[in-house]
């Protein structure tokens, strides 16, 4: 696991035959599991007390979010001290996978269901998804697994579906699993692109040169 400091690129400048060395910072990249409980942000404006990122790890200043993970959703976010590179993610069709737990076992109707579209609530208006890939789950990740307990078994069956989204709507996860019967309990992102959680355990940091 690379944890870096701020690096600098010197630049050589000639300015009327002198030769003056300018230091260019570097921008980082970064790779977080998020925990649950946690905002997708670093300053948090009103009074009451929030989870922020910055407890976590020592970013170095300028450090945003790209997209967003909700507070008591748990996975992988991406983070960087580069302006553009946030809007280029941000701009581009970018799949994203969840692994969401579920309130009962799934059924493959529901599944169906899932992929070919289903109607949510959306900015008080009602709006049908956009086809996506979706199936059940046998096995877990040990980062995941190994995660926090929902709620006892004696209290009900729970079980654990794979959903790919290339949109991202408010909540979209939580409502699609709604919509077909079956409520998530919990919510981990395991996927950006070609980005994957692997190994890491909440709270986790992994600093990358570049996001491509």
């Amino acid at each position: 696991m690379f944890f870096g400091k701020n690096k600098d690129k010197i630049e050589m400048v000639e300015l009327k035959n002198v030769f003056l060395f300018q230091i260019k910072p570097m921008h980082q990249h970064f790779l977080i599991h998020k925990p649950h409980g946690y905002l997708s942000q670093f300053i948090y404006a009103k009074k009451r007390h929030k989870k922020l990122l910055g407890e976590l790890y020592n970013f170095p200043e300028g450090t945003m979010a790209i997209g967003r993970l909700d507070e008591d959703s748990e996975g992988l976010l991406l983070l960087t001290t580069d302006g553009m590179m946030s809007e280029i993610v941000r701009s581009q069709t970018i799949e994203k996978e969840y692994y969401a737990q579920v309130d009962g076992i799934i059924t493959q109707e529901a599944v169906e269901q899932l992929k070919n579209g289903v109607e949510i609530g959306f900015k008080g208006i009602r709006y049908t998804t956009k086809n996506c890939e979706a199936k059940l789950l046998n096995k877990l990740p040990d980062s995941i697994g190994e995660g926090r307990r929902i709620r006892e078994e004696r209290h009900g069956p729970t079980s654990w579906v794979s959903i790919t989204l290339t949109e991202g709507k408010f909540r979209q996860v939580r409502k699609m699993t709604a919509a077909v019967g079956f409520p998530t309990l919990r919510l981990v992102r395991i996927r950006v692109g070609n980005l994957h959680l692997q190994n890491l355990k909440a709270g986790e940091v992994l600093e990358v040169k570049s996001f491509f």
